[in-house]
């Protein structure tokens, strides 16, 4: 058996884009079929179409929804790599940009004017995501010209509008309550900010840990020695927040942790200094849906990021990552909250993916059965 399948670069990370229709016929629960699909447990997945890493194995899977408010329904899988295992529990902001691609490239949605709107929403967490494609003359560019930070080529240009994107998850901005909790963890009492905006996130600041601010080229190294250390306040932060019921039942993709710290020169081109973890490690550049989260918390007197930004209202939020600087905006009309970030995206491959023999003959073997 085989299965359609687009390959497609969404801001810094890949993913692979299904339709739902096609994943249907495989009748093949997905938790099952897409780690094998991918390689999965295998820290290479040598045997599939996954890219080894926490960016890379991604799916998402699209639809055309019978609601007129909404133009694309998706839903975000973060494949595992080591374990068999899909984790639903959040969304992905980057691999959200080729949602609005898709529909283009695939005539779900009609370009018009010079930036075209598309009303997307995830499944996953119920958020509603107003895409803007530029589609200069009403149509999309021949050759795509968007540049950002941590992508060498270039992409059509999407901004992602999180729409009223506070609590989504575990249904508050500020799961516990507090603006700042304090998680003990190796042995320390850690000072945390935990808001729930786009994705659930817990912040952590960057001198609490000895790192420098002014060497932020250094980070990585640093928080590679404290991982445990860093995933042991994420496991407690997802039963604060809600999310489980104990620290081993805490997944793997949600909460975010991500370290924070203020800029050390005063002419400095960023508002904070960030690091993500994705997966246990270090991300190369910022969950979109993660800095959805640190836009909000920036604006919540009291939490750990605000007292790095102050409370001066900002229209936008410059958010330094391995890859360069980030920035959010943010704007109000007719009462609903918009948080954004523009990205890139680009279609790679359009290709057929073969089912492997296990998988595929017990996918014909169910459908023989069905129609007898």
């Amino acid at each position: 058996m085989k299965i359609e399948a687009e390959w497609m670069r969404g801001g810094t990370s890949k993913c692979w884009v299904f339709e739902t229709e096609h994943l249907d016929e495989t009748r093949t629960s997905l938790d099952d079929l897409l780690p094998r699909l991918f390689g999965s447990p295998d820290p290479r997945q040598i045997d599939g179409v996954g890219g080894a890493t926490s960016t890379t194995s991604k799916a998402m899977i699209l639809r055309r929804p019978s609601d007129k408010d909404v133009d694309v329904e998706f839903t975000f899988a973060q494949v595992g790599i080591e374990e068999a295992a899909v984790d639903w529990g959040s969304n992905c902001g980057n691999c959200s940009a080729v949602v609005g691609l898709y529909a283009i490239e695939k005539g779900w949605v009609i370009p018009h004017g010079d930036v075209t709107r598309i009303v997307t929403r995830n499944t996953n967490t119920g958020q509603i995501i107003v895409q803007r494609v530029a589609t200069p003359a009403g149509a999309l560019p021949i050759v795509p010209e968007a540049q950002m930070p941590g992508v060498a080529f270039p992409g059509y240009r999407v901004g992602l509008g999180f729409q009223d994107p506070a609590g989504k998850t575990t249904g508050e901005l500020l799961p516990t309550g507090a603006v700042t909790d304090t998680i003990t963890a190796g042995g320390t009492r850690w000072t945390v900010s935990m808001v729930d905006a786009g994705a659930p996130v817990v912040m952590v600041r960057a001198e609490e840990l000895g790192l420098d601010p002014a060497r932020y080229d250094s980070w990585v190294a640093g928080v590679e020695l404290q991982l445990e250390t860093l995933e042991h306040i994420r496991r407690q932060a997802a039963v604060r927040m809600g999310l489980v019921q104990t620290t081993a039942e805490a997944a793997r993709a949600i909460p975010k942790l991500a370290i924070v710290a203020s800029p050390t020169q005063p002419d400095a081109d960023s508002d904070v200094n960030v690091m993500m973890l994705s997966m246990g490690k270090p991300h190369p550049a910022l969950a979109i849906t993660g800095s959805i989260a640190l836009t909000l918390a920036a604006g919540t007197p009291g939490t750990v990021l605000n007292s790095i930004t102050g409370d001066t209202p900002r229209p936008t939020l410059r958010l330094r990552t391995p890859a360069g600087v980030i920035e959010t905006w943010s704007e109000e009309r007719d009462g609903t909250l918009l948080v954004g970030v523009d990205r890139t995206a680009r279609t790679i491959a359009t290709t057929i993916i073969h089912l492997p023999e296990a998988l595929g003959s017990a996918a014909e073997a169910s459908l023989a059965s069905a129609t007898q």
